[in-house]
């Protein structure tokens, strides 16, 4: 088992870095459907690997000066106390590793739902620039808000499936914010949000006996290799092979997931 997660953490490492998205998309629902791992066991695993390992990006994009840190703010105000209210609920519906089989519908209804809104991600880029070119007075009205809304759904979403902060959240922030960040600094935005965001959520986890620690490790031992091998793919594949091979992995395993329920 631990050769199988150091396997699976140096590939999805390679995505990360190659992408700078589909880390929880991939890992989660690979533990659940390859490994045998506890829905709810998987989700907390993958939390802790998200926040440890995006603590290292955060400090980078924060040195290079690549956080946009007044949409860090607006999109906390609405994750940090969703993923509280939602680890709750949890908590109080007594989701574990015996009853948690419950999540594996709306985990790969969410899976397939993010490999959409990847294909859809420069038709977004697009419709938000023309709103921020044609209404530019009322689209930066709405920004505040929608950012803040935005922010909350995600707060729920990771809270519950561990996916979303990076590849959801980046796409949000291209509709929402198509002028105001360059490519780099979308990135190191959404990490900067989804550091705390997963050390929020995972803390939850731990303290509901939901992270399997053998695993998490064997996880890290092989994503940072595979990181440093994935940014240097990253830069000579193009982004729309990377961003169909992401969304057409997704789609294939959340089918798979739907079936075996």
């Amino acid at each position: 088992m631990e050769l199988y997660n150091l396997i699976a953490g140096l590939l999805v490492g390679i995505i990360i870095g190659a992408t700078g998205m589909g880390g929880g998309s991939l890992m989660t629902p690979l533990l659940i459907w390859l490994f045998g791992v506890a829905p709810t066991t998987a989700i907390g695993t993958n939390l802790c690997f998200a926040a440890i390992t995006k603590t290292f990006g955060s400090f980078i994009h924060i040195k290079n000066k690549t956080v946009d840190w007044m949409i860090v703010q607006r999109m906390a105000k609405g994750s940090i106390p969703s993923a509280i209210i939602t680890l709750t609920i949890v908590y109080l519906l007594g989701f574990n590793s015996e009853t948690s089989s419950e999540l594996t519908k709306p985990l790969s209804i969410i899976l397939f739902t993010t490999a959409l809104i990847i294909l859809l991600k420069p038709w977004l880029f697009q419709l938000g620039r023309n709103k921020r070119l044609q209404t530019p007075e009322k689209f930066k009205v709405y920004q505040p808000i929608l950012t803040i809304l935005m922010g909350g759904a995600l707060g729920i979403i990771v809270s519950l499936t561990s996916i979303g902060a990076g590849t959801i959240g980046t796409v949000m922030l291209v509709y929402l914010y198509p002028l105001r960040m360059n490519g780099i600094k979308l990135v190191g935005t959404d990490i900067a949000h989804a550091t705390p965001l997963a050390y929020v959520a995972a803390i939850g986890y731990i303290a509901m006996g939901n992270v399997d620690f053998i695993v998490l490790f064997s996880m890290l031992m092989g994503s940072v290799p595979g990181i440093i091998i994935g940014s240097k793919l990253g830069i000579k594949l193009p982004d729309s092979l990377l961003r169909y091979a992401i969304a057409l992995t997704l789609i294939f395993i959340s089918l798979k997931m739907f079936n075996k329920i």
